[in-house]
């Protein structure tokens, strides 16, 4: 029996229909990143979901911003939220566009759907006049490093804490 094809994933700009997708999403990211390391990433209050979900709604019509979604069957399962940024001295960057998020269903993953996602979203930064595109991943999050990695992103800065308590 041949393997099943999924069905094909469009990414698209989102609209408010899809934040309640996008708050699950969201929440999601920030209880893996708390979970990697509680001591750096915040702890996703109770409201997680729909506080993210309200915080992307007012980016959709943000100057500068970016908010994809992927869309398979015609429900959302994933998402990026960008922007573009000026220079930042203390960053040592000129005028980018960053990543801020990004993510996929975890039934989603490996099929292809981050690679869209950031392509896509490369490409509207691109449009937007971004000469290059940055940002940063958790360093216990192996699998978006090789995603980023194999769409051509390199590493330029490493982030180091240290508890002072």
């Amino acid at each position: 029996m041949p393997p099943t094809i999924p069905p094909a994933v469009v990414v698209r700009a989102a609209v408010p229909a899809d934040l309640a997708a996008i708050g699950r999403l969201g929440a999601s990211l920030v209880r893996m990143h708390h979970e990697l390391d509680p001591k750096r990433f915040i702890a996703p209050p109770p409201e997680i979901e729909q506080s993210y979900a309200s915080f992307l709604g007012r980016q959709l019509q943000a100057d500068g911003v970016v908010v994809l979604v992927a869309e398979r069957d015609g429900a959302v399962v994933g998402y990026t939220y960008a922007g573009m940024e000026g220079f930042d001295f203390m960053a040592l960057r000129g005028p980018a566009g960053a990543i801020y998020d990004i993510v996929v269903d975890p039934a989603q993953r490996g099929q292809g759907v981050g690679r869209l996602l950031v392509e896509a979203t490369v490409m509207a930064l691109a449009k937007r006049g971004a000469p290059r595109v940055v940002l940063s991943t958790a360093e216990g999050n192996g699998a978006a490093q090789r995603l980023f990695a194999r769409a051509g992103f390199r590493r330029t800065m490493i982030e180091m804490t240290r508890e002072t308590e």
